[in-house]
Parts: structure tokens; sequence; C-alpha cells
């Protein structure tokens, strides 16, 4: 198990300092904010710890309210709306100085046998013929303004394996493309099989691309490059099948619309064995700079 993926467990251990109230830290992000995707999967860790074990998570939905200070520890009040004979729900508000930064929502559901079908899943290749974000990122140290952007965003990503497809929105500027981008993701090393866990791990990764799609449709290389100020709003997901987030996981993401400063995001994340996992949606703020 690499360093950078101990790291991020410790992140997700959240303390708790109260029945119902957990407390977590920050990791150093590629900007001065915290990552989206690591509040969204503290939040699930903070709802799972008062559920059940028998019940897992099988859908999330959540709003960013304000930016997150990485400076300063957050703290998670979670409700405990309802805990009914099938399904547990939850909400959870992270509070930072005084005011909520993140909304969340979830249930949890006891294992049944019911009715199955899914949706194919695409083609795409192996991931072990694709470069590593080490390999791949230094190719592009050219577009971006900041030099150190290249080292931090290796930095963010190292505690998981993350492999482009194709070109990512920052190595085709000026080249608007199909709203498609497809990626495969794994930690760097194994976990426990702790179900909620391999939950919010996938929930930490589906924050880092799932806005791409929207930047491709019109040649953008993101804020990496400073051509969009960019932010997520909204995010939901749903938990079909059980995976693990230590194996490869196919992340098929495309933007259907894009219109009043923002742009929406839609994907499939599929085991490399074809069985669909999870479905995402995410609505961002995606922006032109103004002169």
């Amino acid at each position: 198990m690499s360093s950078a993926l101990d790291s991020l467990l410790d992140l997700l251990d959240l303390e708790q300092i109260e029945r119902d109230i957990f407390r977590g830290t920050s990791r150093s992000a590629v900007v001065p904010r915290v990552f989206g995707g690591q509040v969204a999967a503290q939040a699930l860790v903070a709802a799972g710890r008062t559920v059940p074990a028998d019940r897992t998570a099988h859908s999330l939905h959540s709003y960013f309210l304000r930016m997150g200070d990485p400076g300063a520890p957050i703290v998670y009040s979670v409700d405990r709306i309802r805990d009914g004979r099938s399904f547990t729900t939850r909400r959870v508000v992270a509070v930072q100085h005084g005011q909520p930064i993140f909304h969340l929502s979830a249930s949890f559901q006891t294992y049944e046998e019911g009715l199955e079908h899914q949706a194919d899943m695409p083609p795409a290749p192996d991931p072990e013929t694709l470069p590593t974000a080490a390999q791949m990122l230094p190719r592009y140290a050219d577009r971006f303004s900041d030099p150190g952007v290249v080292d931090r965003l290796i930095e963010a990503r190292d505690a998981v394996d993350l492999r482009y497809v194709d070109a990512p929105p920052f190595g085709t500027v000026g080249e608007p493309r199909e709203p498609r981008s497809q990626v495969w993701f794994r930690t760097n090393g194994k976990l426990a099989d702790d179900p909620l866990l391999h939950l919010c791990m996938a929930t930490y990764v589906s924050d880092m691309t799932l806005l791409d799609s929207v930047l491709l449709a019109h040649g953008r290389g993101g804020w990496t490059v400073g051509d969009v100020v960019g932010a997520s709003l909204d995010h939901a997901m749903w938990f079909h099948r059980p995976f693990r987030a230590d194996e490869w996981l196919l992340y098929d993401q495309e933007s259907p619309s894009a219109s009043g400063g923002r742009g929406l995001g839609q994907a499939r994340i599929y085991t490399q064995d074809g069985r669909l996992a999870i479905t995402v949606i995410q609505e961002g703020v995606v922006r032109v700079p103004r002169d």
C-alpha cells in the first residue's frame, strides 16, 4: 500500500466527538480549497458510522454550499432521519467556521434479491495498456500557466491509479470533441473488506473527472489552464452492485447539457468484468472568465 493511500485512509477515519458528531481534517489539494470528493466521502463515512453493519448505502444526494477551508477541521453532524425495516436514511451537514459548507442525504438498505438488468458496458482498452498519471501529466506541462500544477495533480492523485483512455481536456485545448470521456481507476494498494470503505473511495474519486466531458464539448482545458472557472454544485450517486475500489473500475462519462454558466455530467461506473456498479450525476459551475 502506498503512503499516499495510507494518508487518504487516515483522512477518512473520522474522529467521533459525540454520538452523531464527527470531525475530519483535509489533505493538500491542487487548489487552495477542500476537494469536493473528500468532503463527500467523509460525509458518507459519518453517515455510515450511525447505520447497522448489515445495511449498505444504495444512494446519496449532496450539495456543495461553500468553499471549504483546507486549513480548518470539518465537523460532520448526522441526523438520524429514519430507521425502517429495510431502509435507513441519514442527513449529514458539514460545518466550518460556524457555517454549513456541504449537505448530504444518504439511504442504506439491507440486502435482498430482486429483478436484475443493466446497461451494457461500453468498449474500453485494457487499463494496464494506458499510461499512469505520473507518466501522462508531464507531457502537458507546457499547457499550464503554473508549472507547479503538474506536480500538485500527481500528488493529489497518488493514492489512486487513475488512467485516461483519451487525452484529458487540457491536452486538446481549442479542439472541441464529442462530450464523452473515460478513465479507469483503482486505489494504489489493497483495501480492507469493509463495504463502506469501498463506497467512500469511489465517492472520493467520482468528483475528479466527471465534468471533463463538459469541457471537451467546447475545446476548453478547464481551471488548470485558466480558460474556465469551475466548481461542483451538486452530486448524486446510486450504488447498484457490490464492487471493490482496489480493483479496476471504468468511469464512463458524458455531458448531455451545458447552459447558464452550468454544466451537467452523468456517468456509469463498471467493474472490469462488465457489471454496472454505480451511476453518477453532477452539475457544476462552468464559466468562461470575463476580461
